[in-house]
């Protein structure tokens, strides 16, 4: 059984000019996840894959290997499942199982891609991915009415039904359900983390700055 890590990074980010390559504690933000997978032993090989000269230098410095992104998997509105797909395609090696690991959540906590690995084969999951519970009041507004989506109003809020929300720390998904684009797949198991890095998703500074402050409160643990 071969497990890869794969960490997609194009360049050009719109909101948030070469984020992937901004700074965060002095290191560049893919750099991150780089060093988190390669704290696991389970995992045999880390690729980047990018269409960007820059990124591709910073991932070979720190002696991953990468996959050039070709233009047309690049765009803003393609998914990443392409990216993954282009990857396992392009290696043409025996993969069975891939963990996603996104740039723009760069602070996971220590033991959770370990956690996330057992209760993965433990359940012979064909993937797995992480959520976090919502706590907040949701609804819609049609012709300058709100409409209450997940309350009634004047319900407190720690007595709404539990709802989750997708939180991108990581991602387990068996190779051949990634060369069927899937990622999460419909008995996808959802791994529930309630932790202050699950809030951390770049893509504005506002976002940046909120990270900056998480990596230093948290540093030690």
């Amino acid at each position: 059984m071969k497990t890869i890590a794969i960490i997609p990074a194009r360049g050009n980010s719109k909101r948030l000019p070469n984020k992937n390559i901004k700074l965060l504690d002095g290191l560049p933000l893919l750099v991150h996840s780089i060093n988190y997978a390669k704290q696991f032993d389970f995992i045999d090989a880390i690729y980047v894959t990018t269409d960007d000269d820059e990124i591709k230098a910073i991932a070979l410095q720190h002696e991953v290997f990468v996959v050039d992104r070709p233009k047309h998997l690049s765009g803003d509105f393609e998914p990443t499942v392409t990216a993954l797909k282009y990857v396992l395609e392009f290696i043409d090696e025996d993969v069975e199982n891939v963990v996603l690991l996104q740039p723009t959540n760069p602070l996971r906590p220590k033991d959770l891609l370990t956690e996330a690995f057992q209760l993965y084969i433990k359940n012979n999951c064909d993937s797995l991915f992480t959520v976090s519970q919502n706590h907040q009041k949701f609804g819609t507004i049609k012709n300058d009415i709100f409409k209450p989506f997940n309350y009634k109003v004047g319900q407190r809020s720690q007595d709404l039904e539990p709802l989750y929300f997708e939180n991108g720390l990581l991602y387990f998904t068996k190779s051949k359900c990634i060369l069927s684009n899937e990622i999460i797949t419909k008995n996808a198991f959802p791994l529930i983390i309630n932790h202050p890095f699950a809030s951390i998703d770049i893509d504005t500074q506002e976002d940046f700055y909120l990270a900056e402050f998480m990596i230093n409160k948290y540093k030690d643990e």
